[in-house]
């Protein structure tokens, strides 16, 4: 993988992109901080934007006063790279589990126990942390 898709937000803006066609700096940002249901520090994100159009993973151009930007064809072939990758891994729903893969056949990838609480959810700290 190369260096500029170790980084989730670089990631995520680039599967942002490749669903719109082009975004609006602003308008990615606030996409991506309502995914994280948290703010993103404007100088780290356009840091993101710029290291990444200086990678040649995007275009960026001006439409009036602000910065619109797209996929690259090279970020467009990283993008689904990571993602054929990611389907290596989380294939047909089985999972993991001490170098076996598990598929007991309910459809839910697991070993018949959800392994959350009466409520239904994962415990905390089940869940891997994505963002960068």
């Amino acid at each position: 993988m190369t260096k500029w898709f170790h980084s989730g937000r670089r990631r995520d803006l680039c599967a942002l992109l490749y669903d719109h066609g082009e975004l609006r700096a602003q308008s990615a940002k606030s996409r991506l901080e309502s995914h994280y249901d948290e703010r993103i520090d404007p100088g780290s994100f356009y840091g993101t934007l710029s290291a990444l159009v200086e990678s040649g993973h995007l275009d960026r151009r001006t439409e009036g006063i602000a910065d619109v930007y797209a996929l690259t064809e090279a970020g467009e072939a990283a993008l689904l790279d990571h993602y054929g990758w990611l389907g290596e891994r989380i294939d047909d729903g089985e999972r993991i589990d001490d170098g076996e893969r598990i598929d007991d056949g309910d459809g839910d990838g697991g070993d018949g126990d959800s392994g959350g609480d009466d409520d239904g959810q994962a415990p905390e700290g089940d869940e891997p942390d994505l963002k960068d």
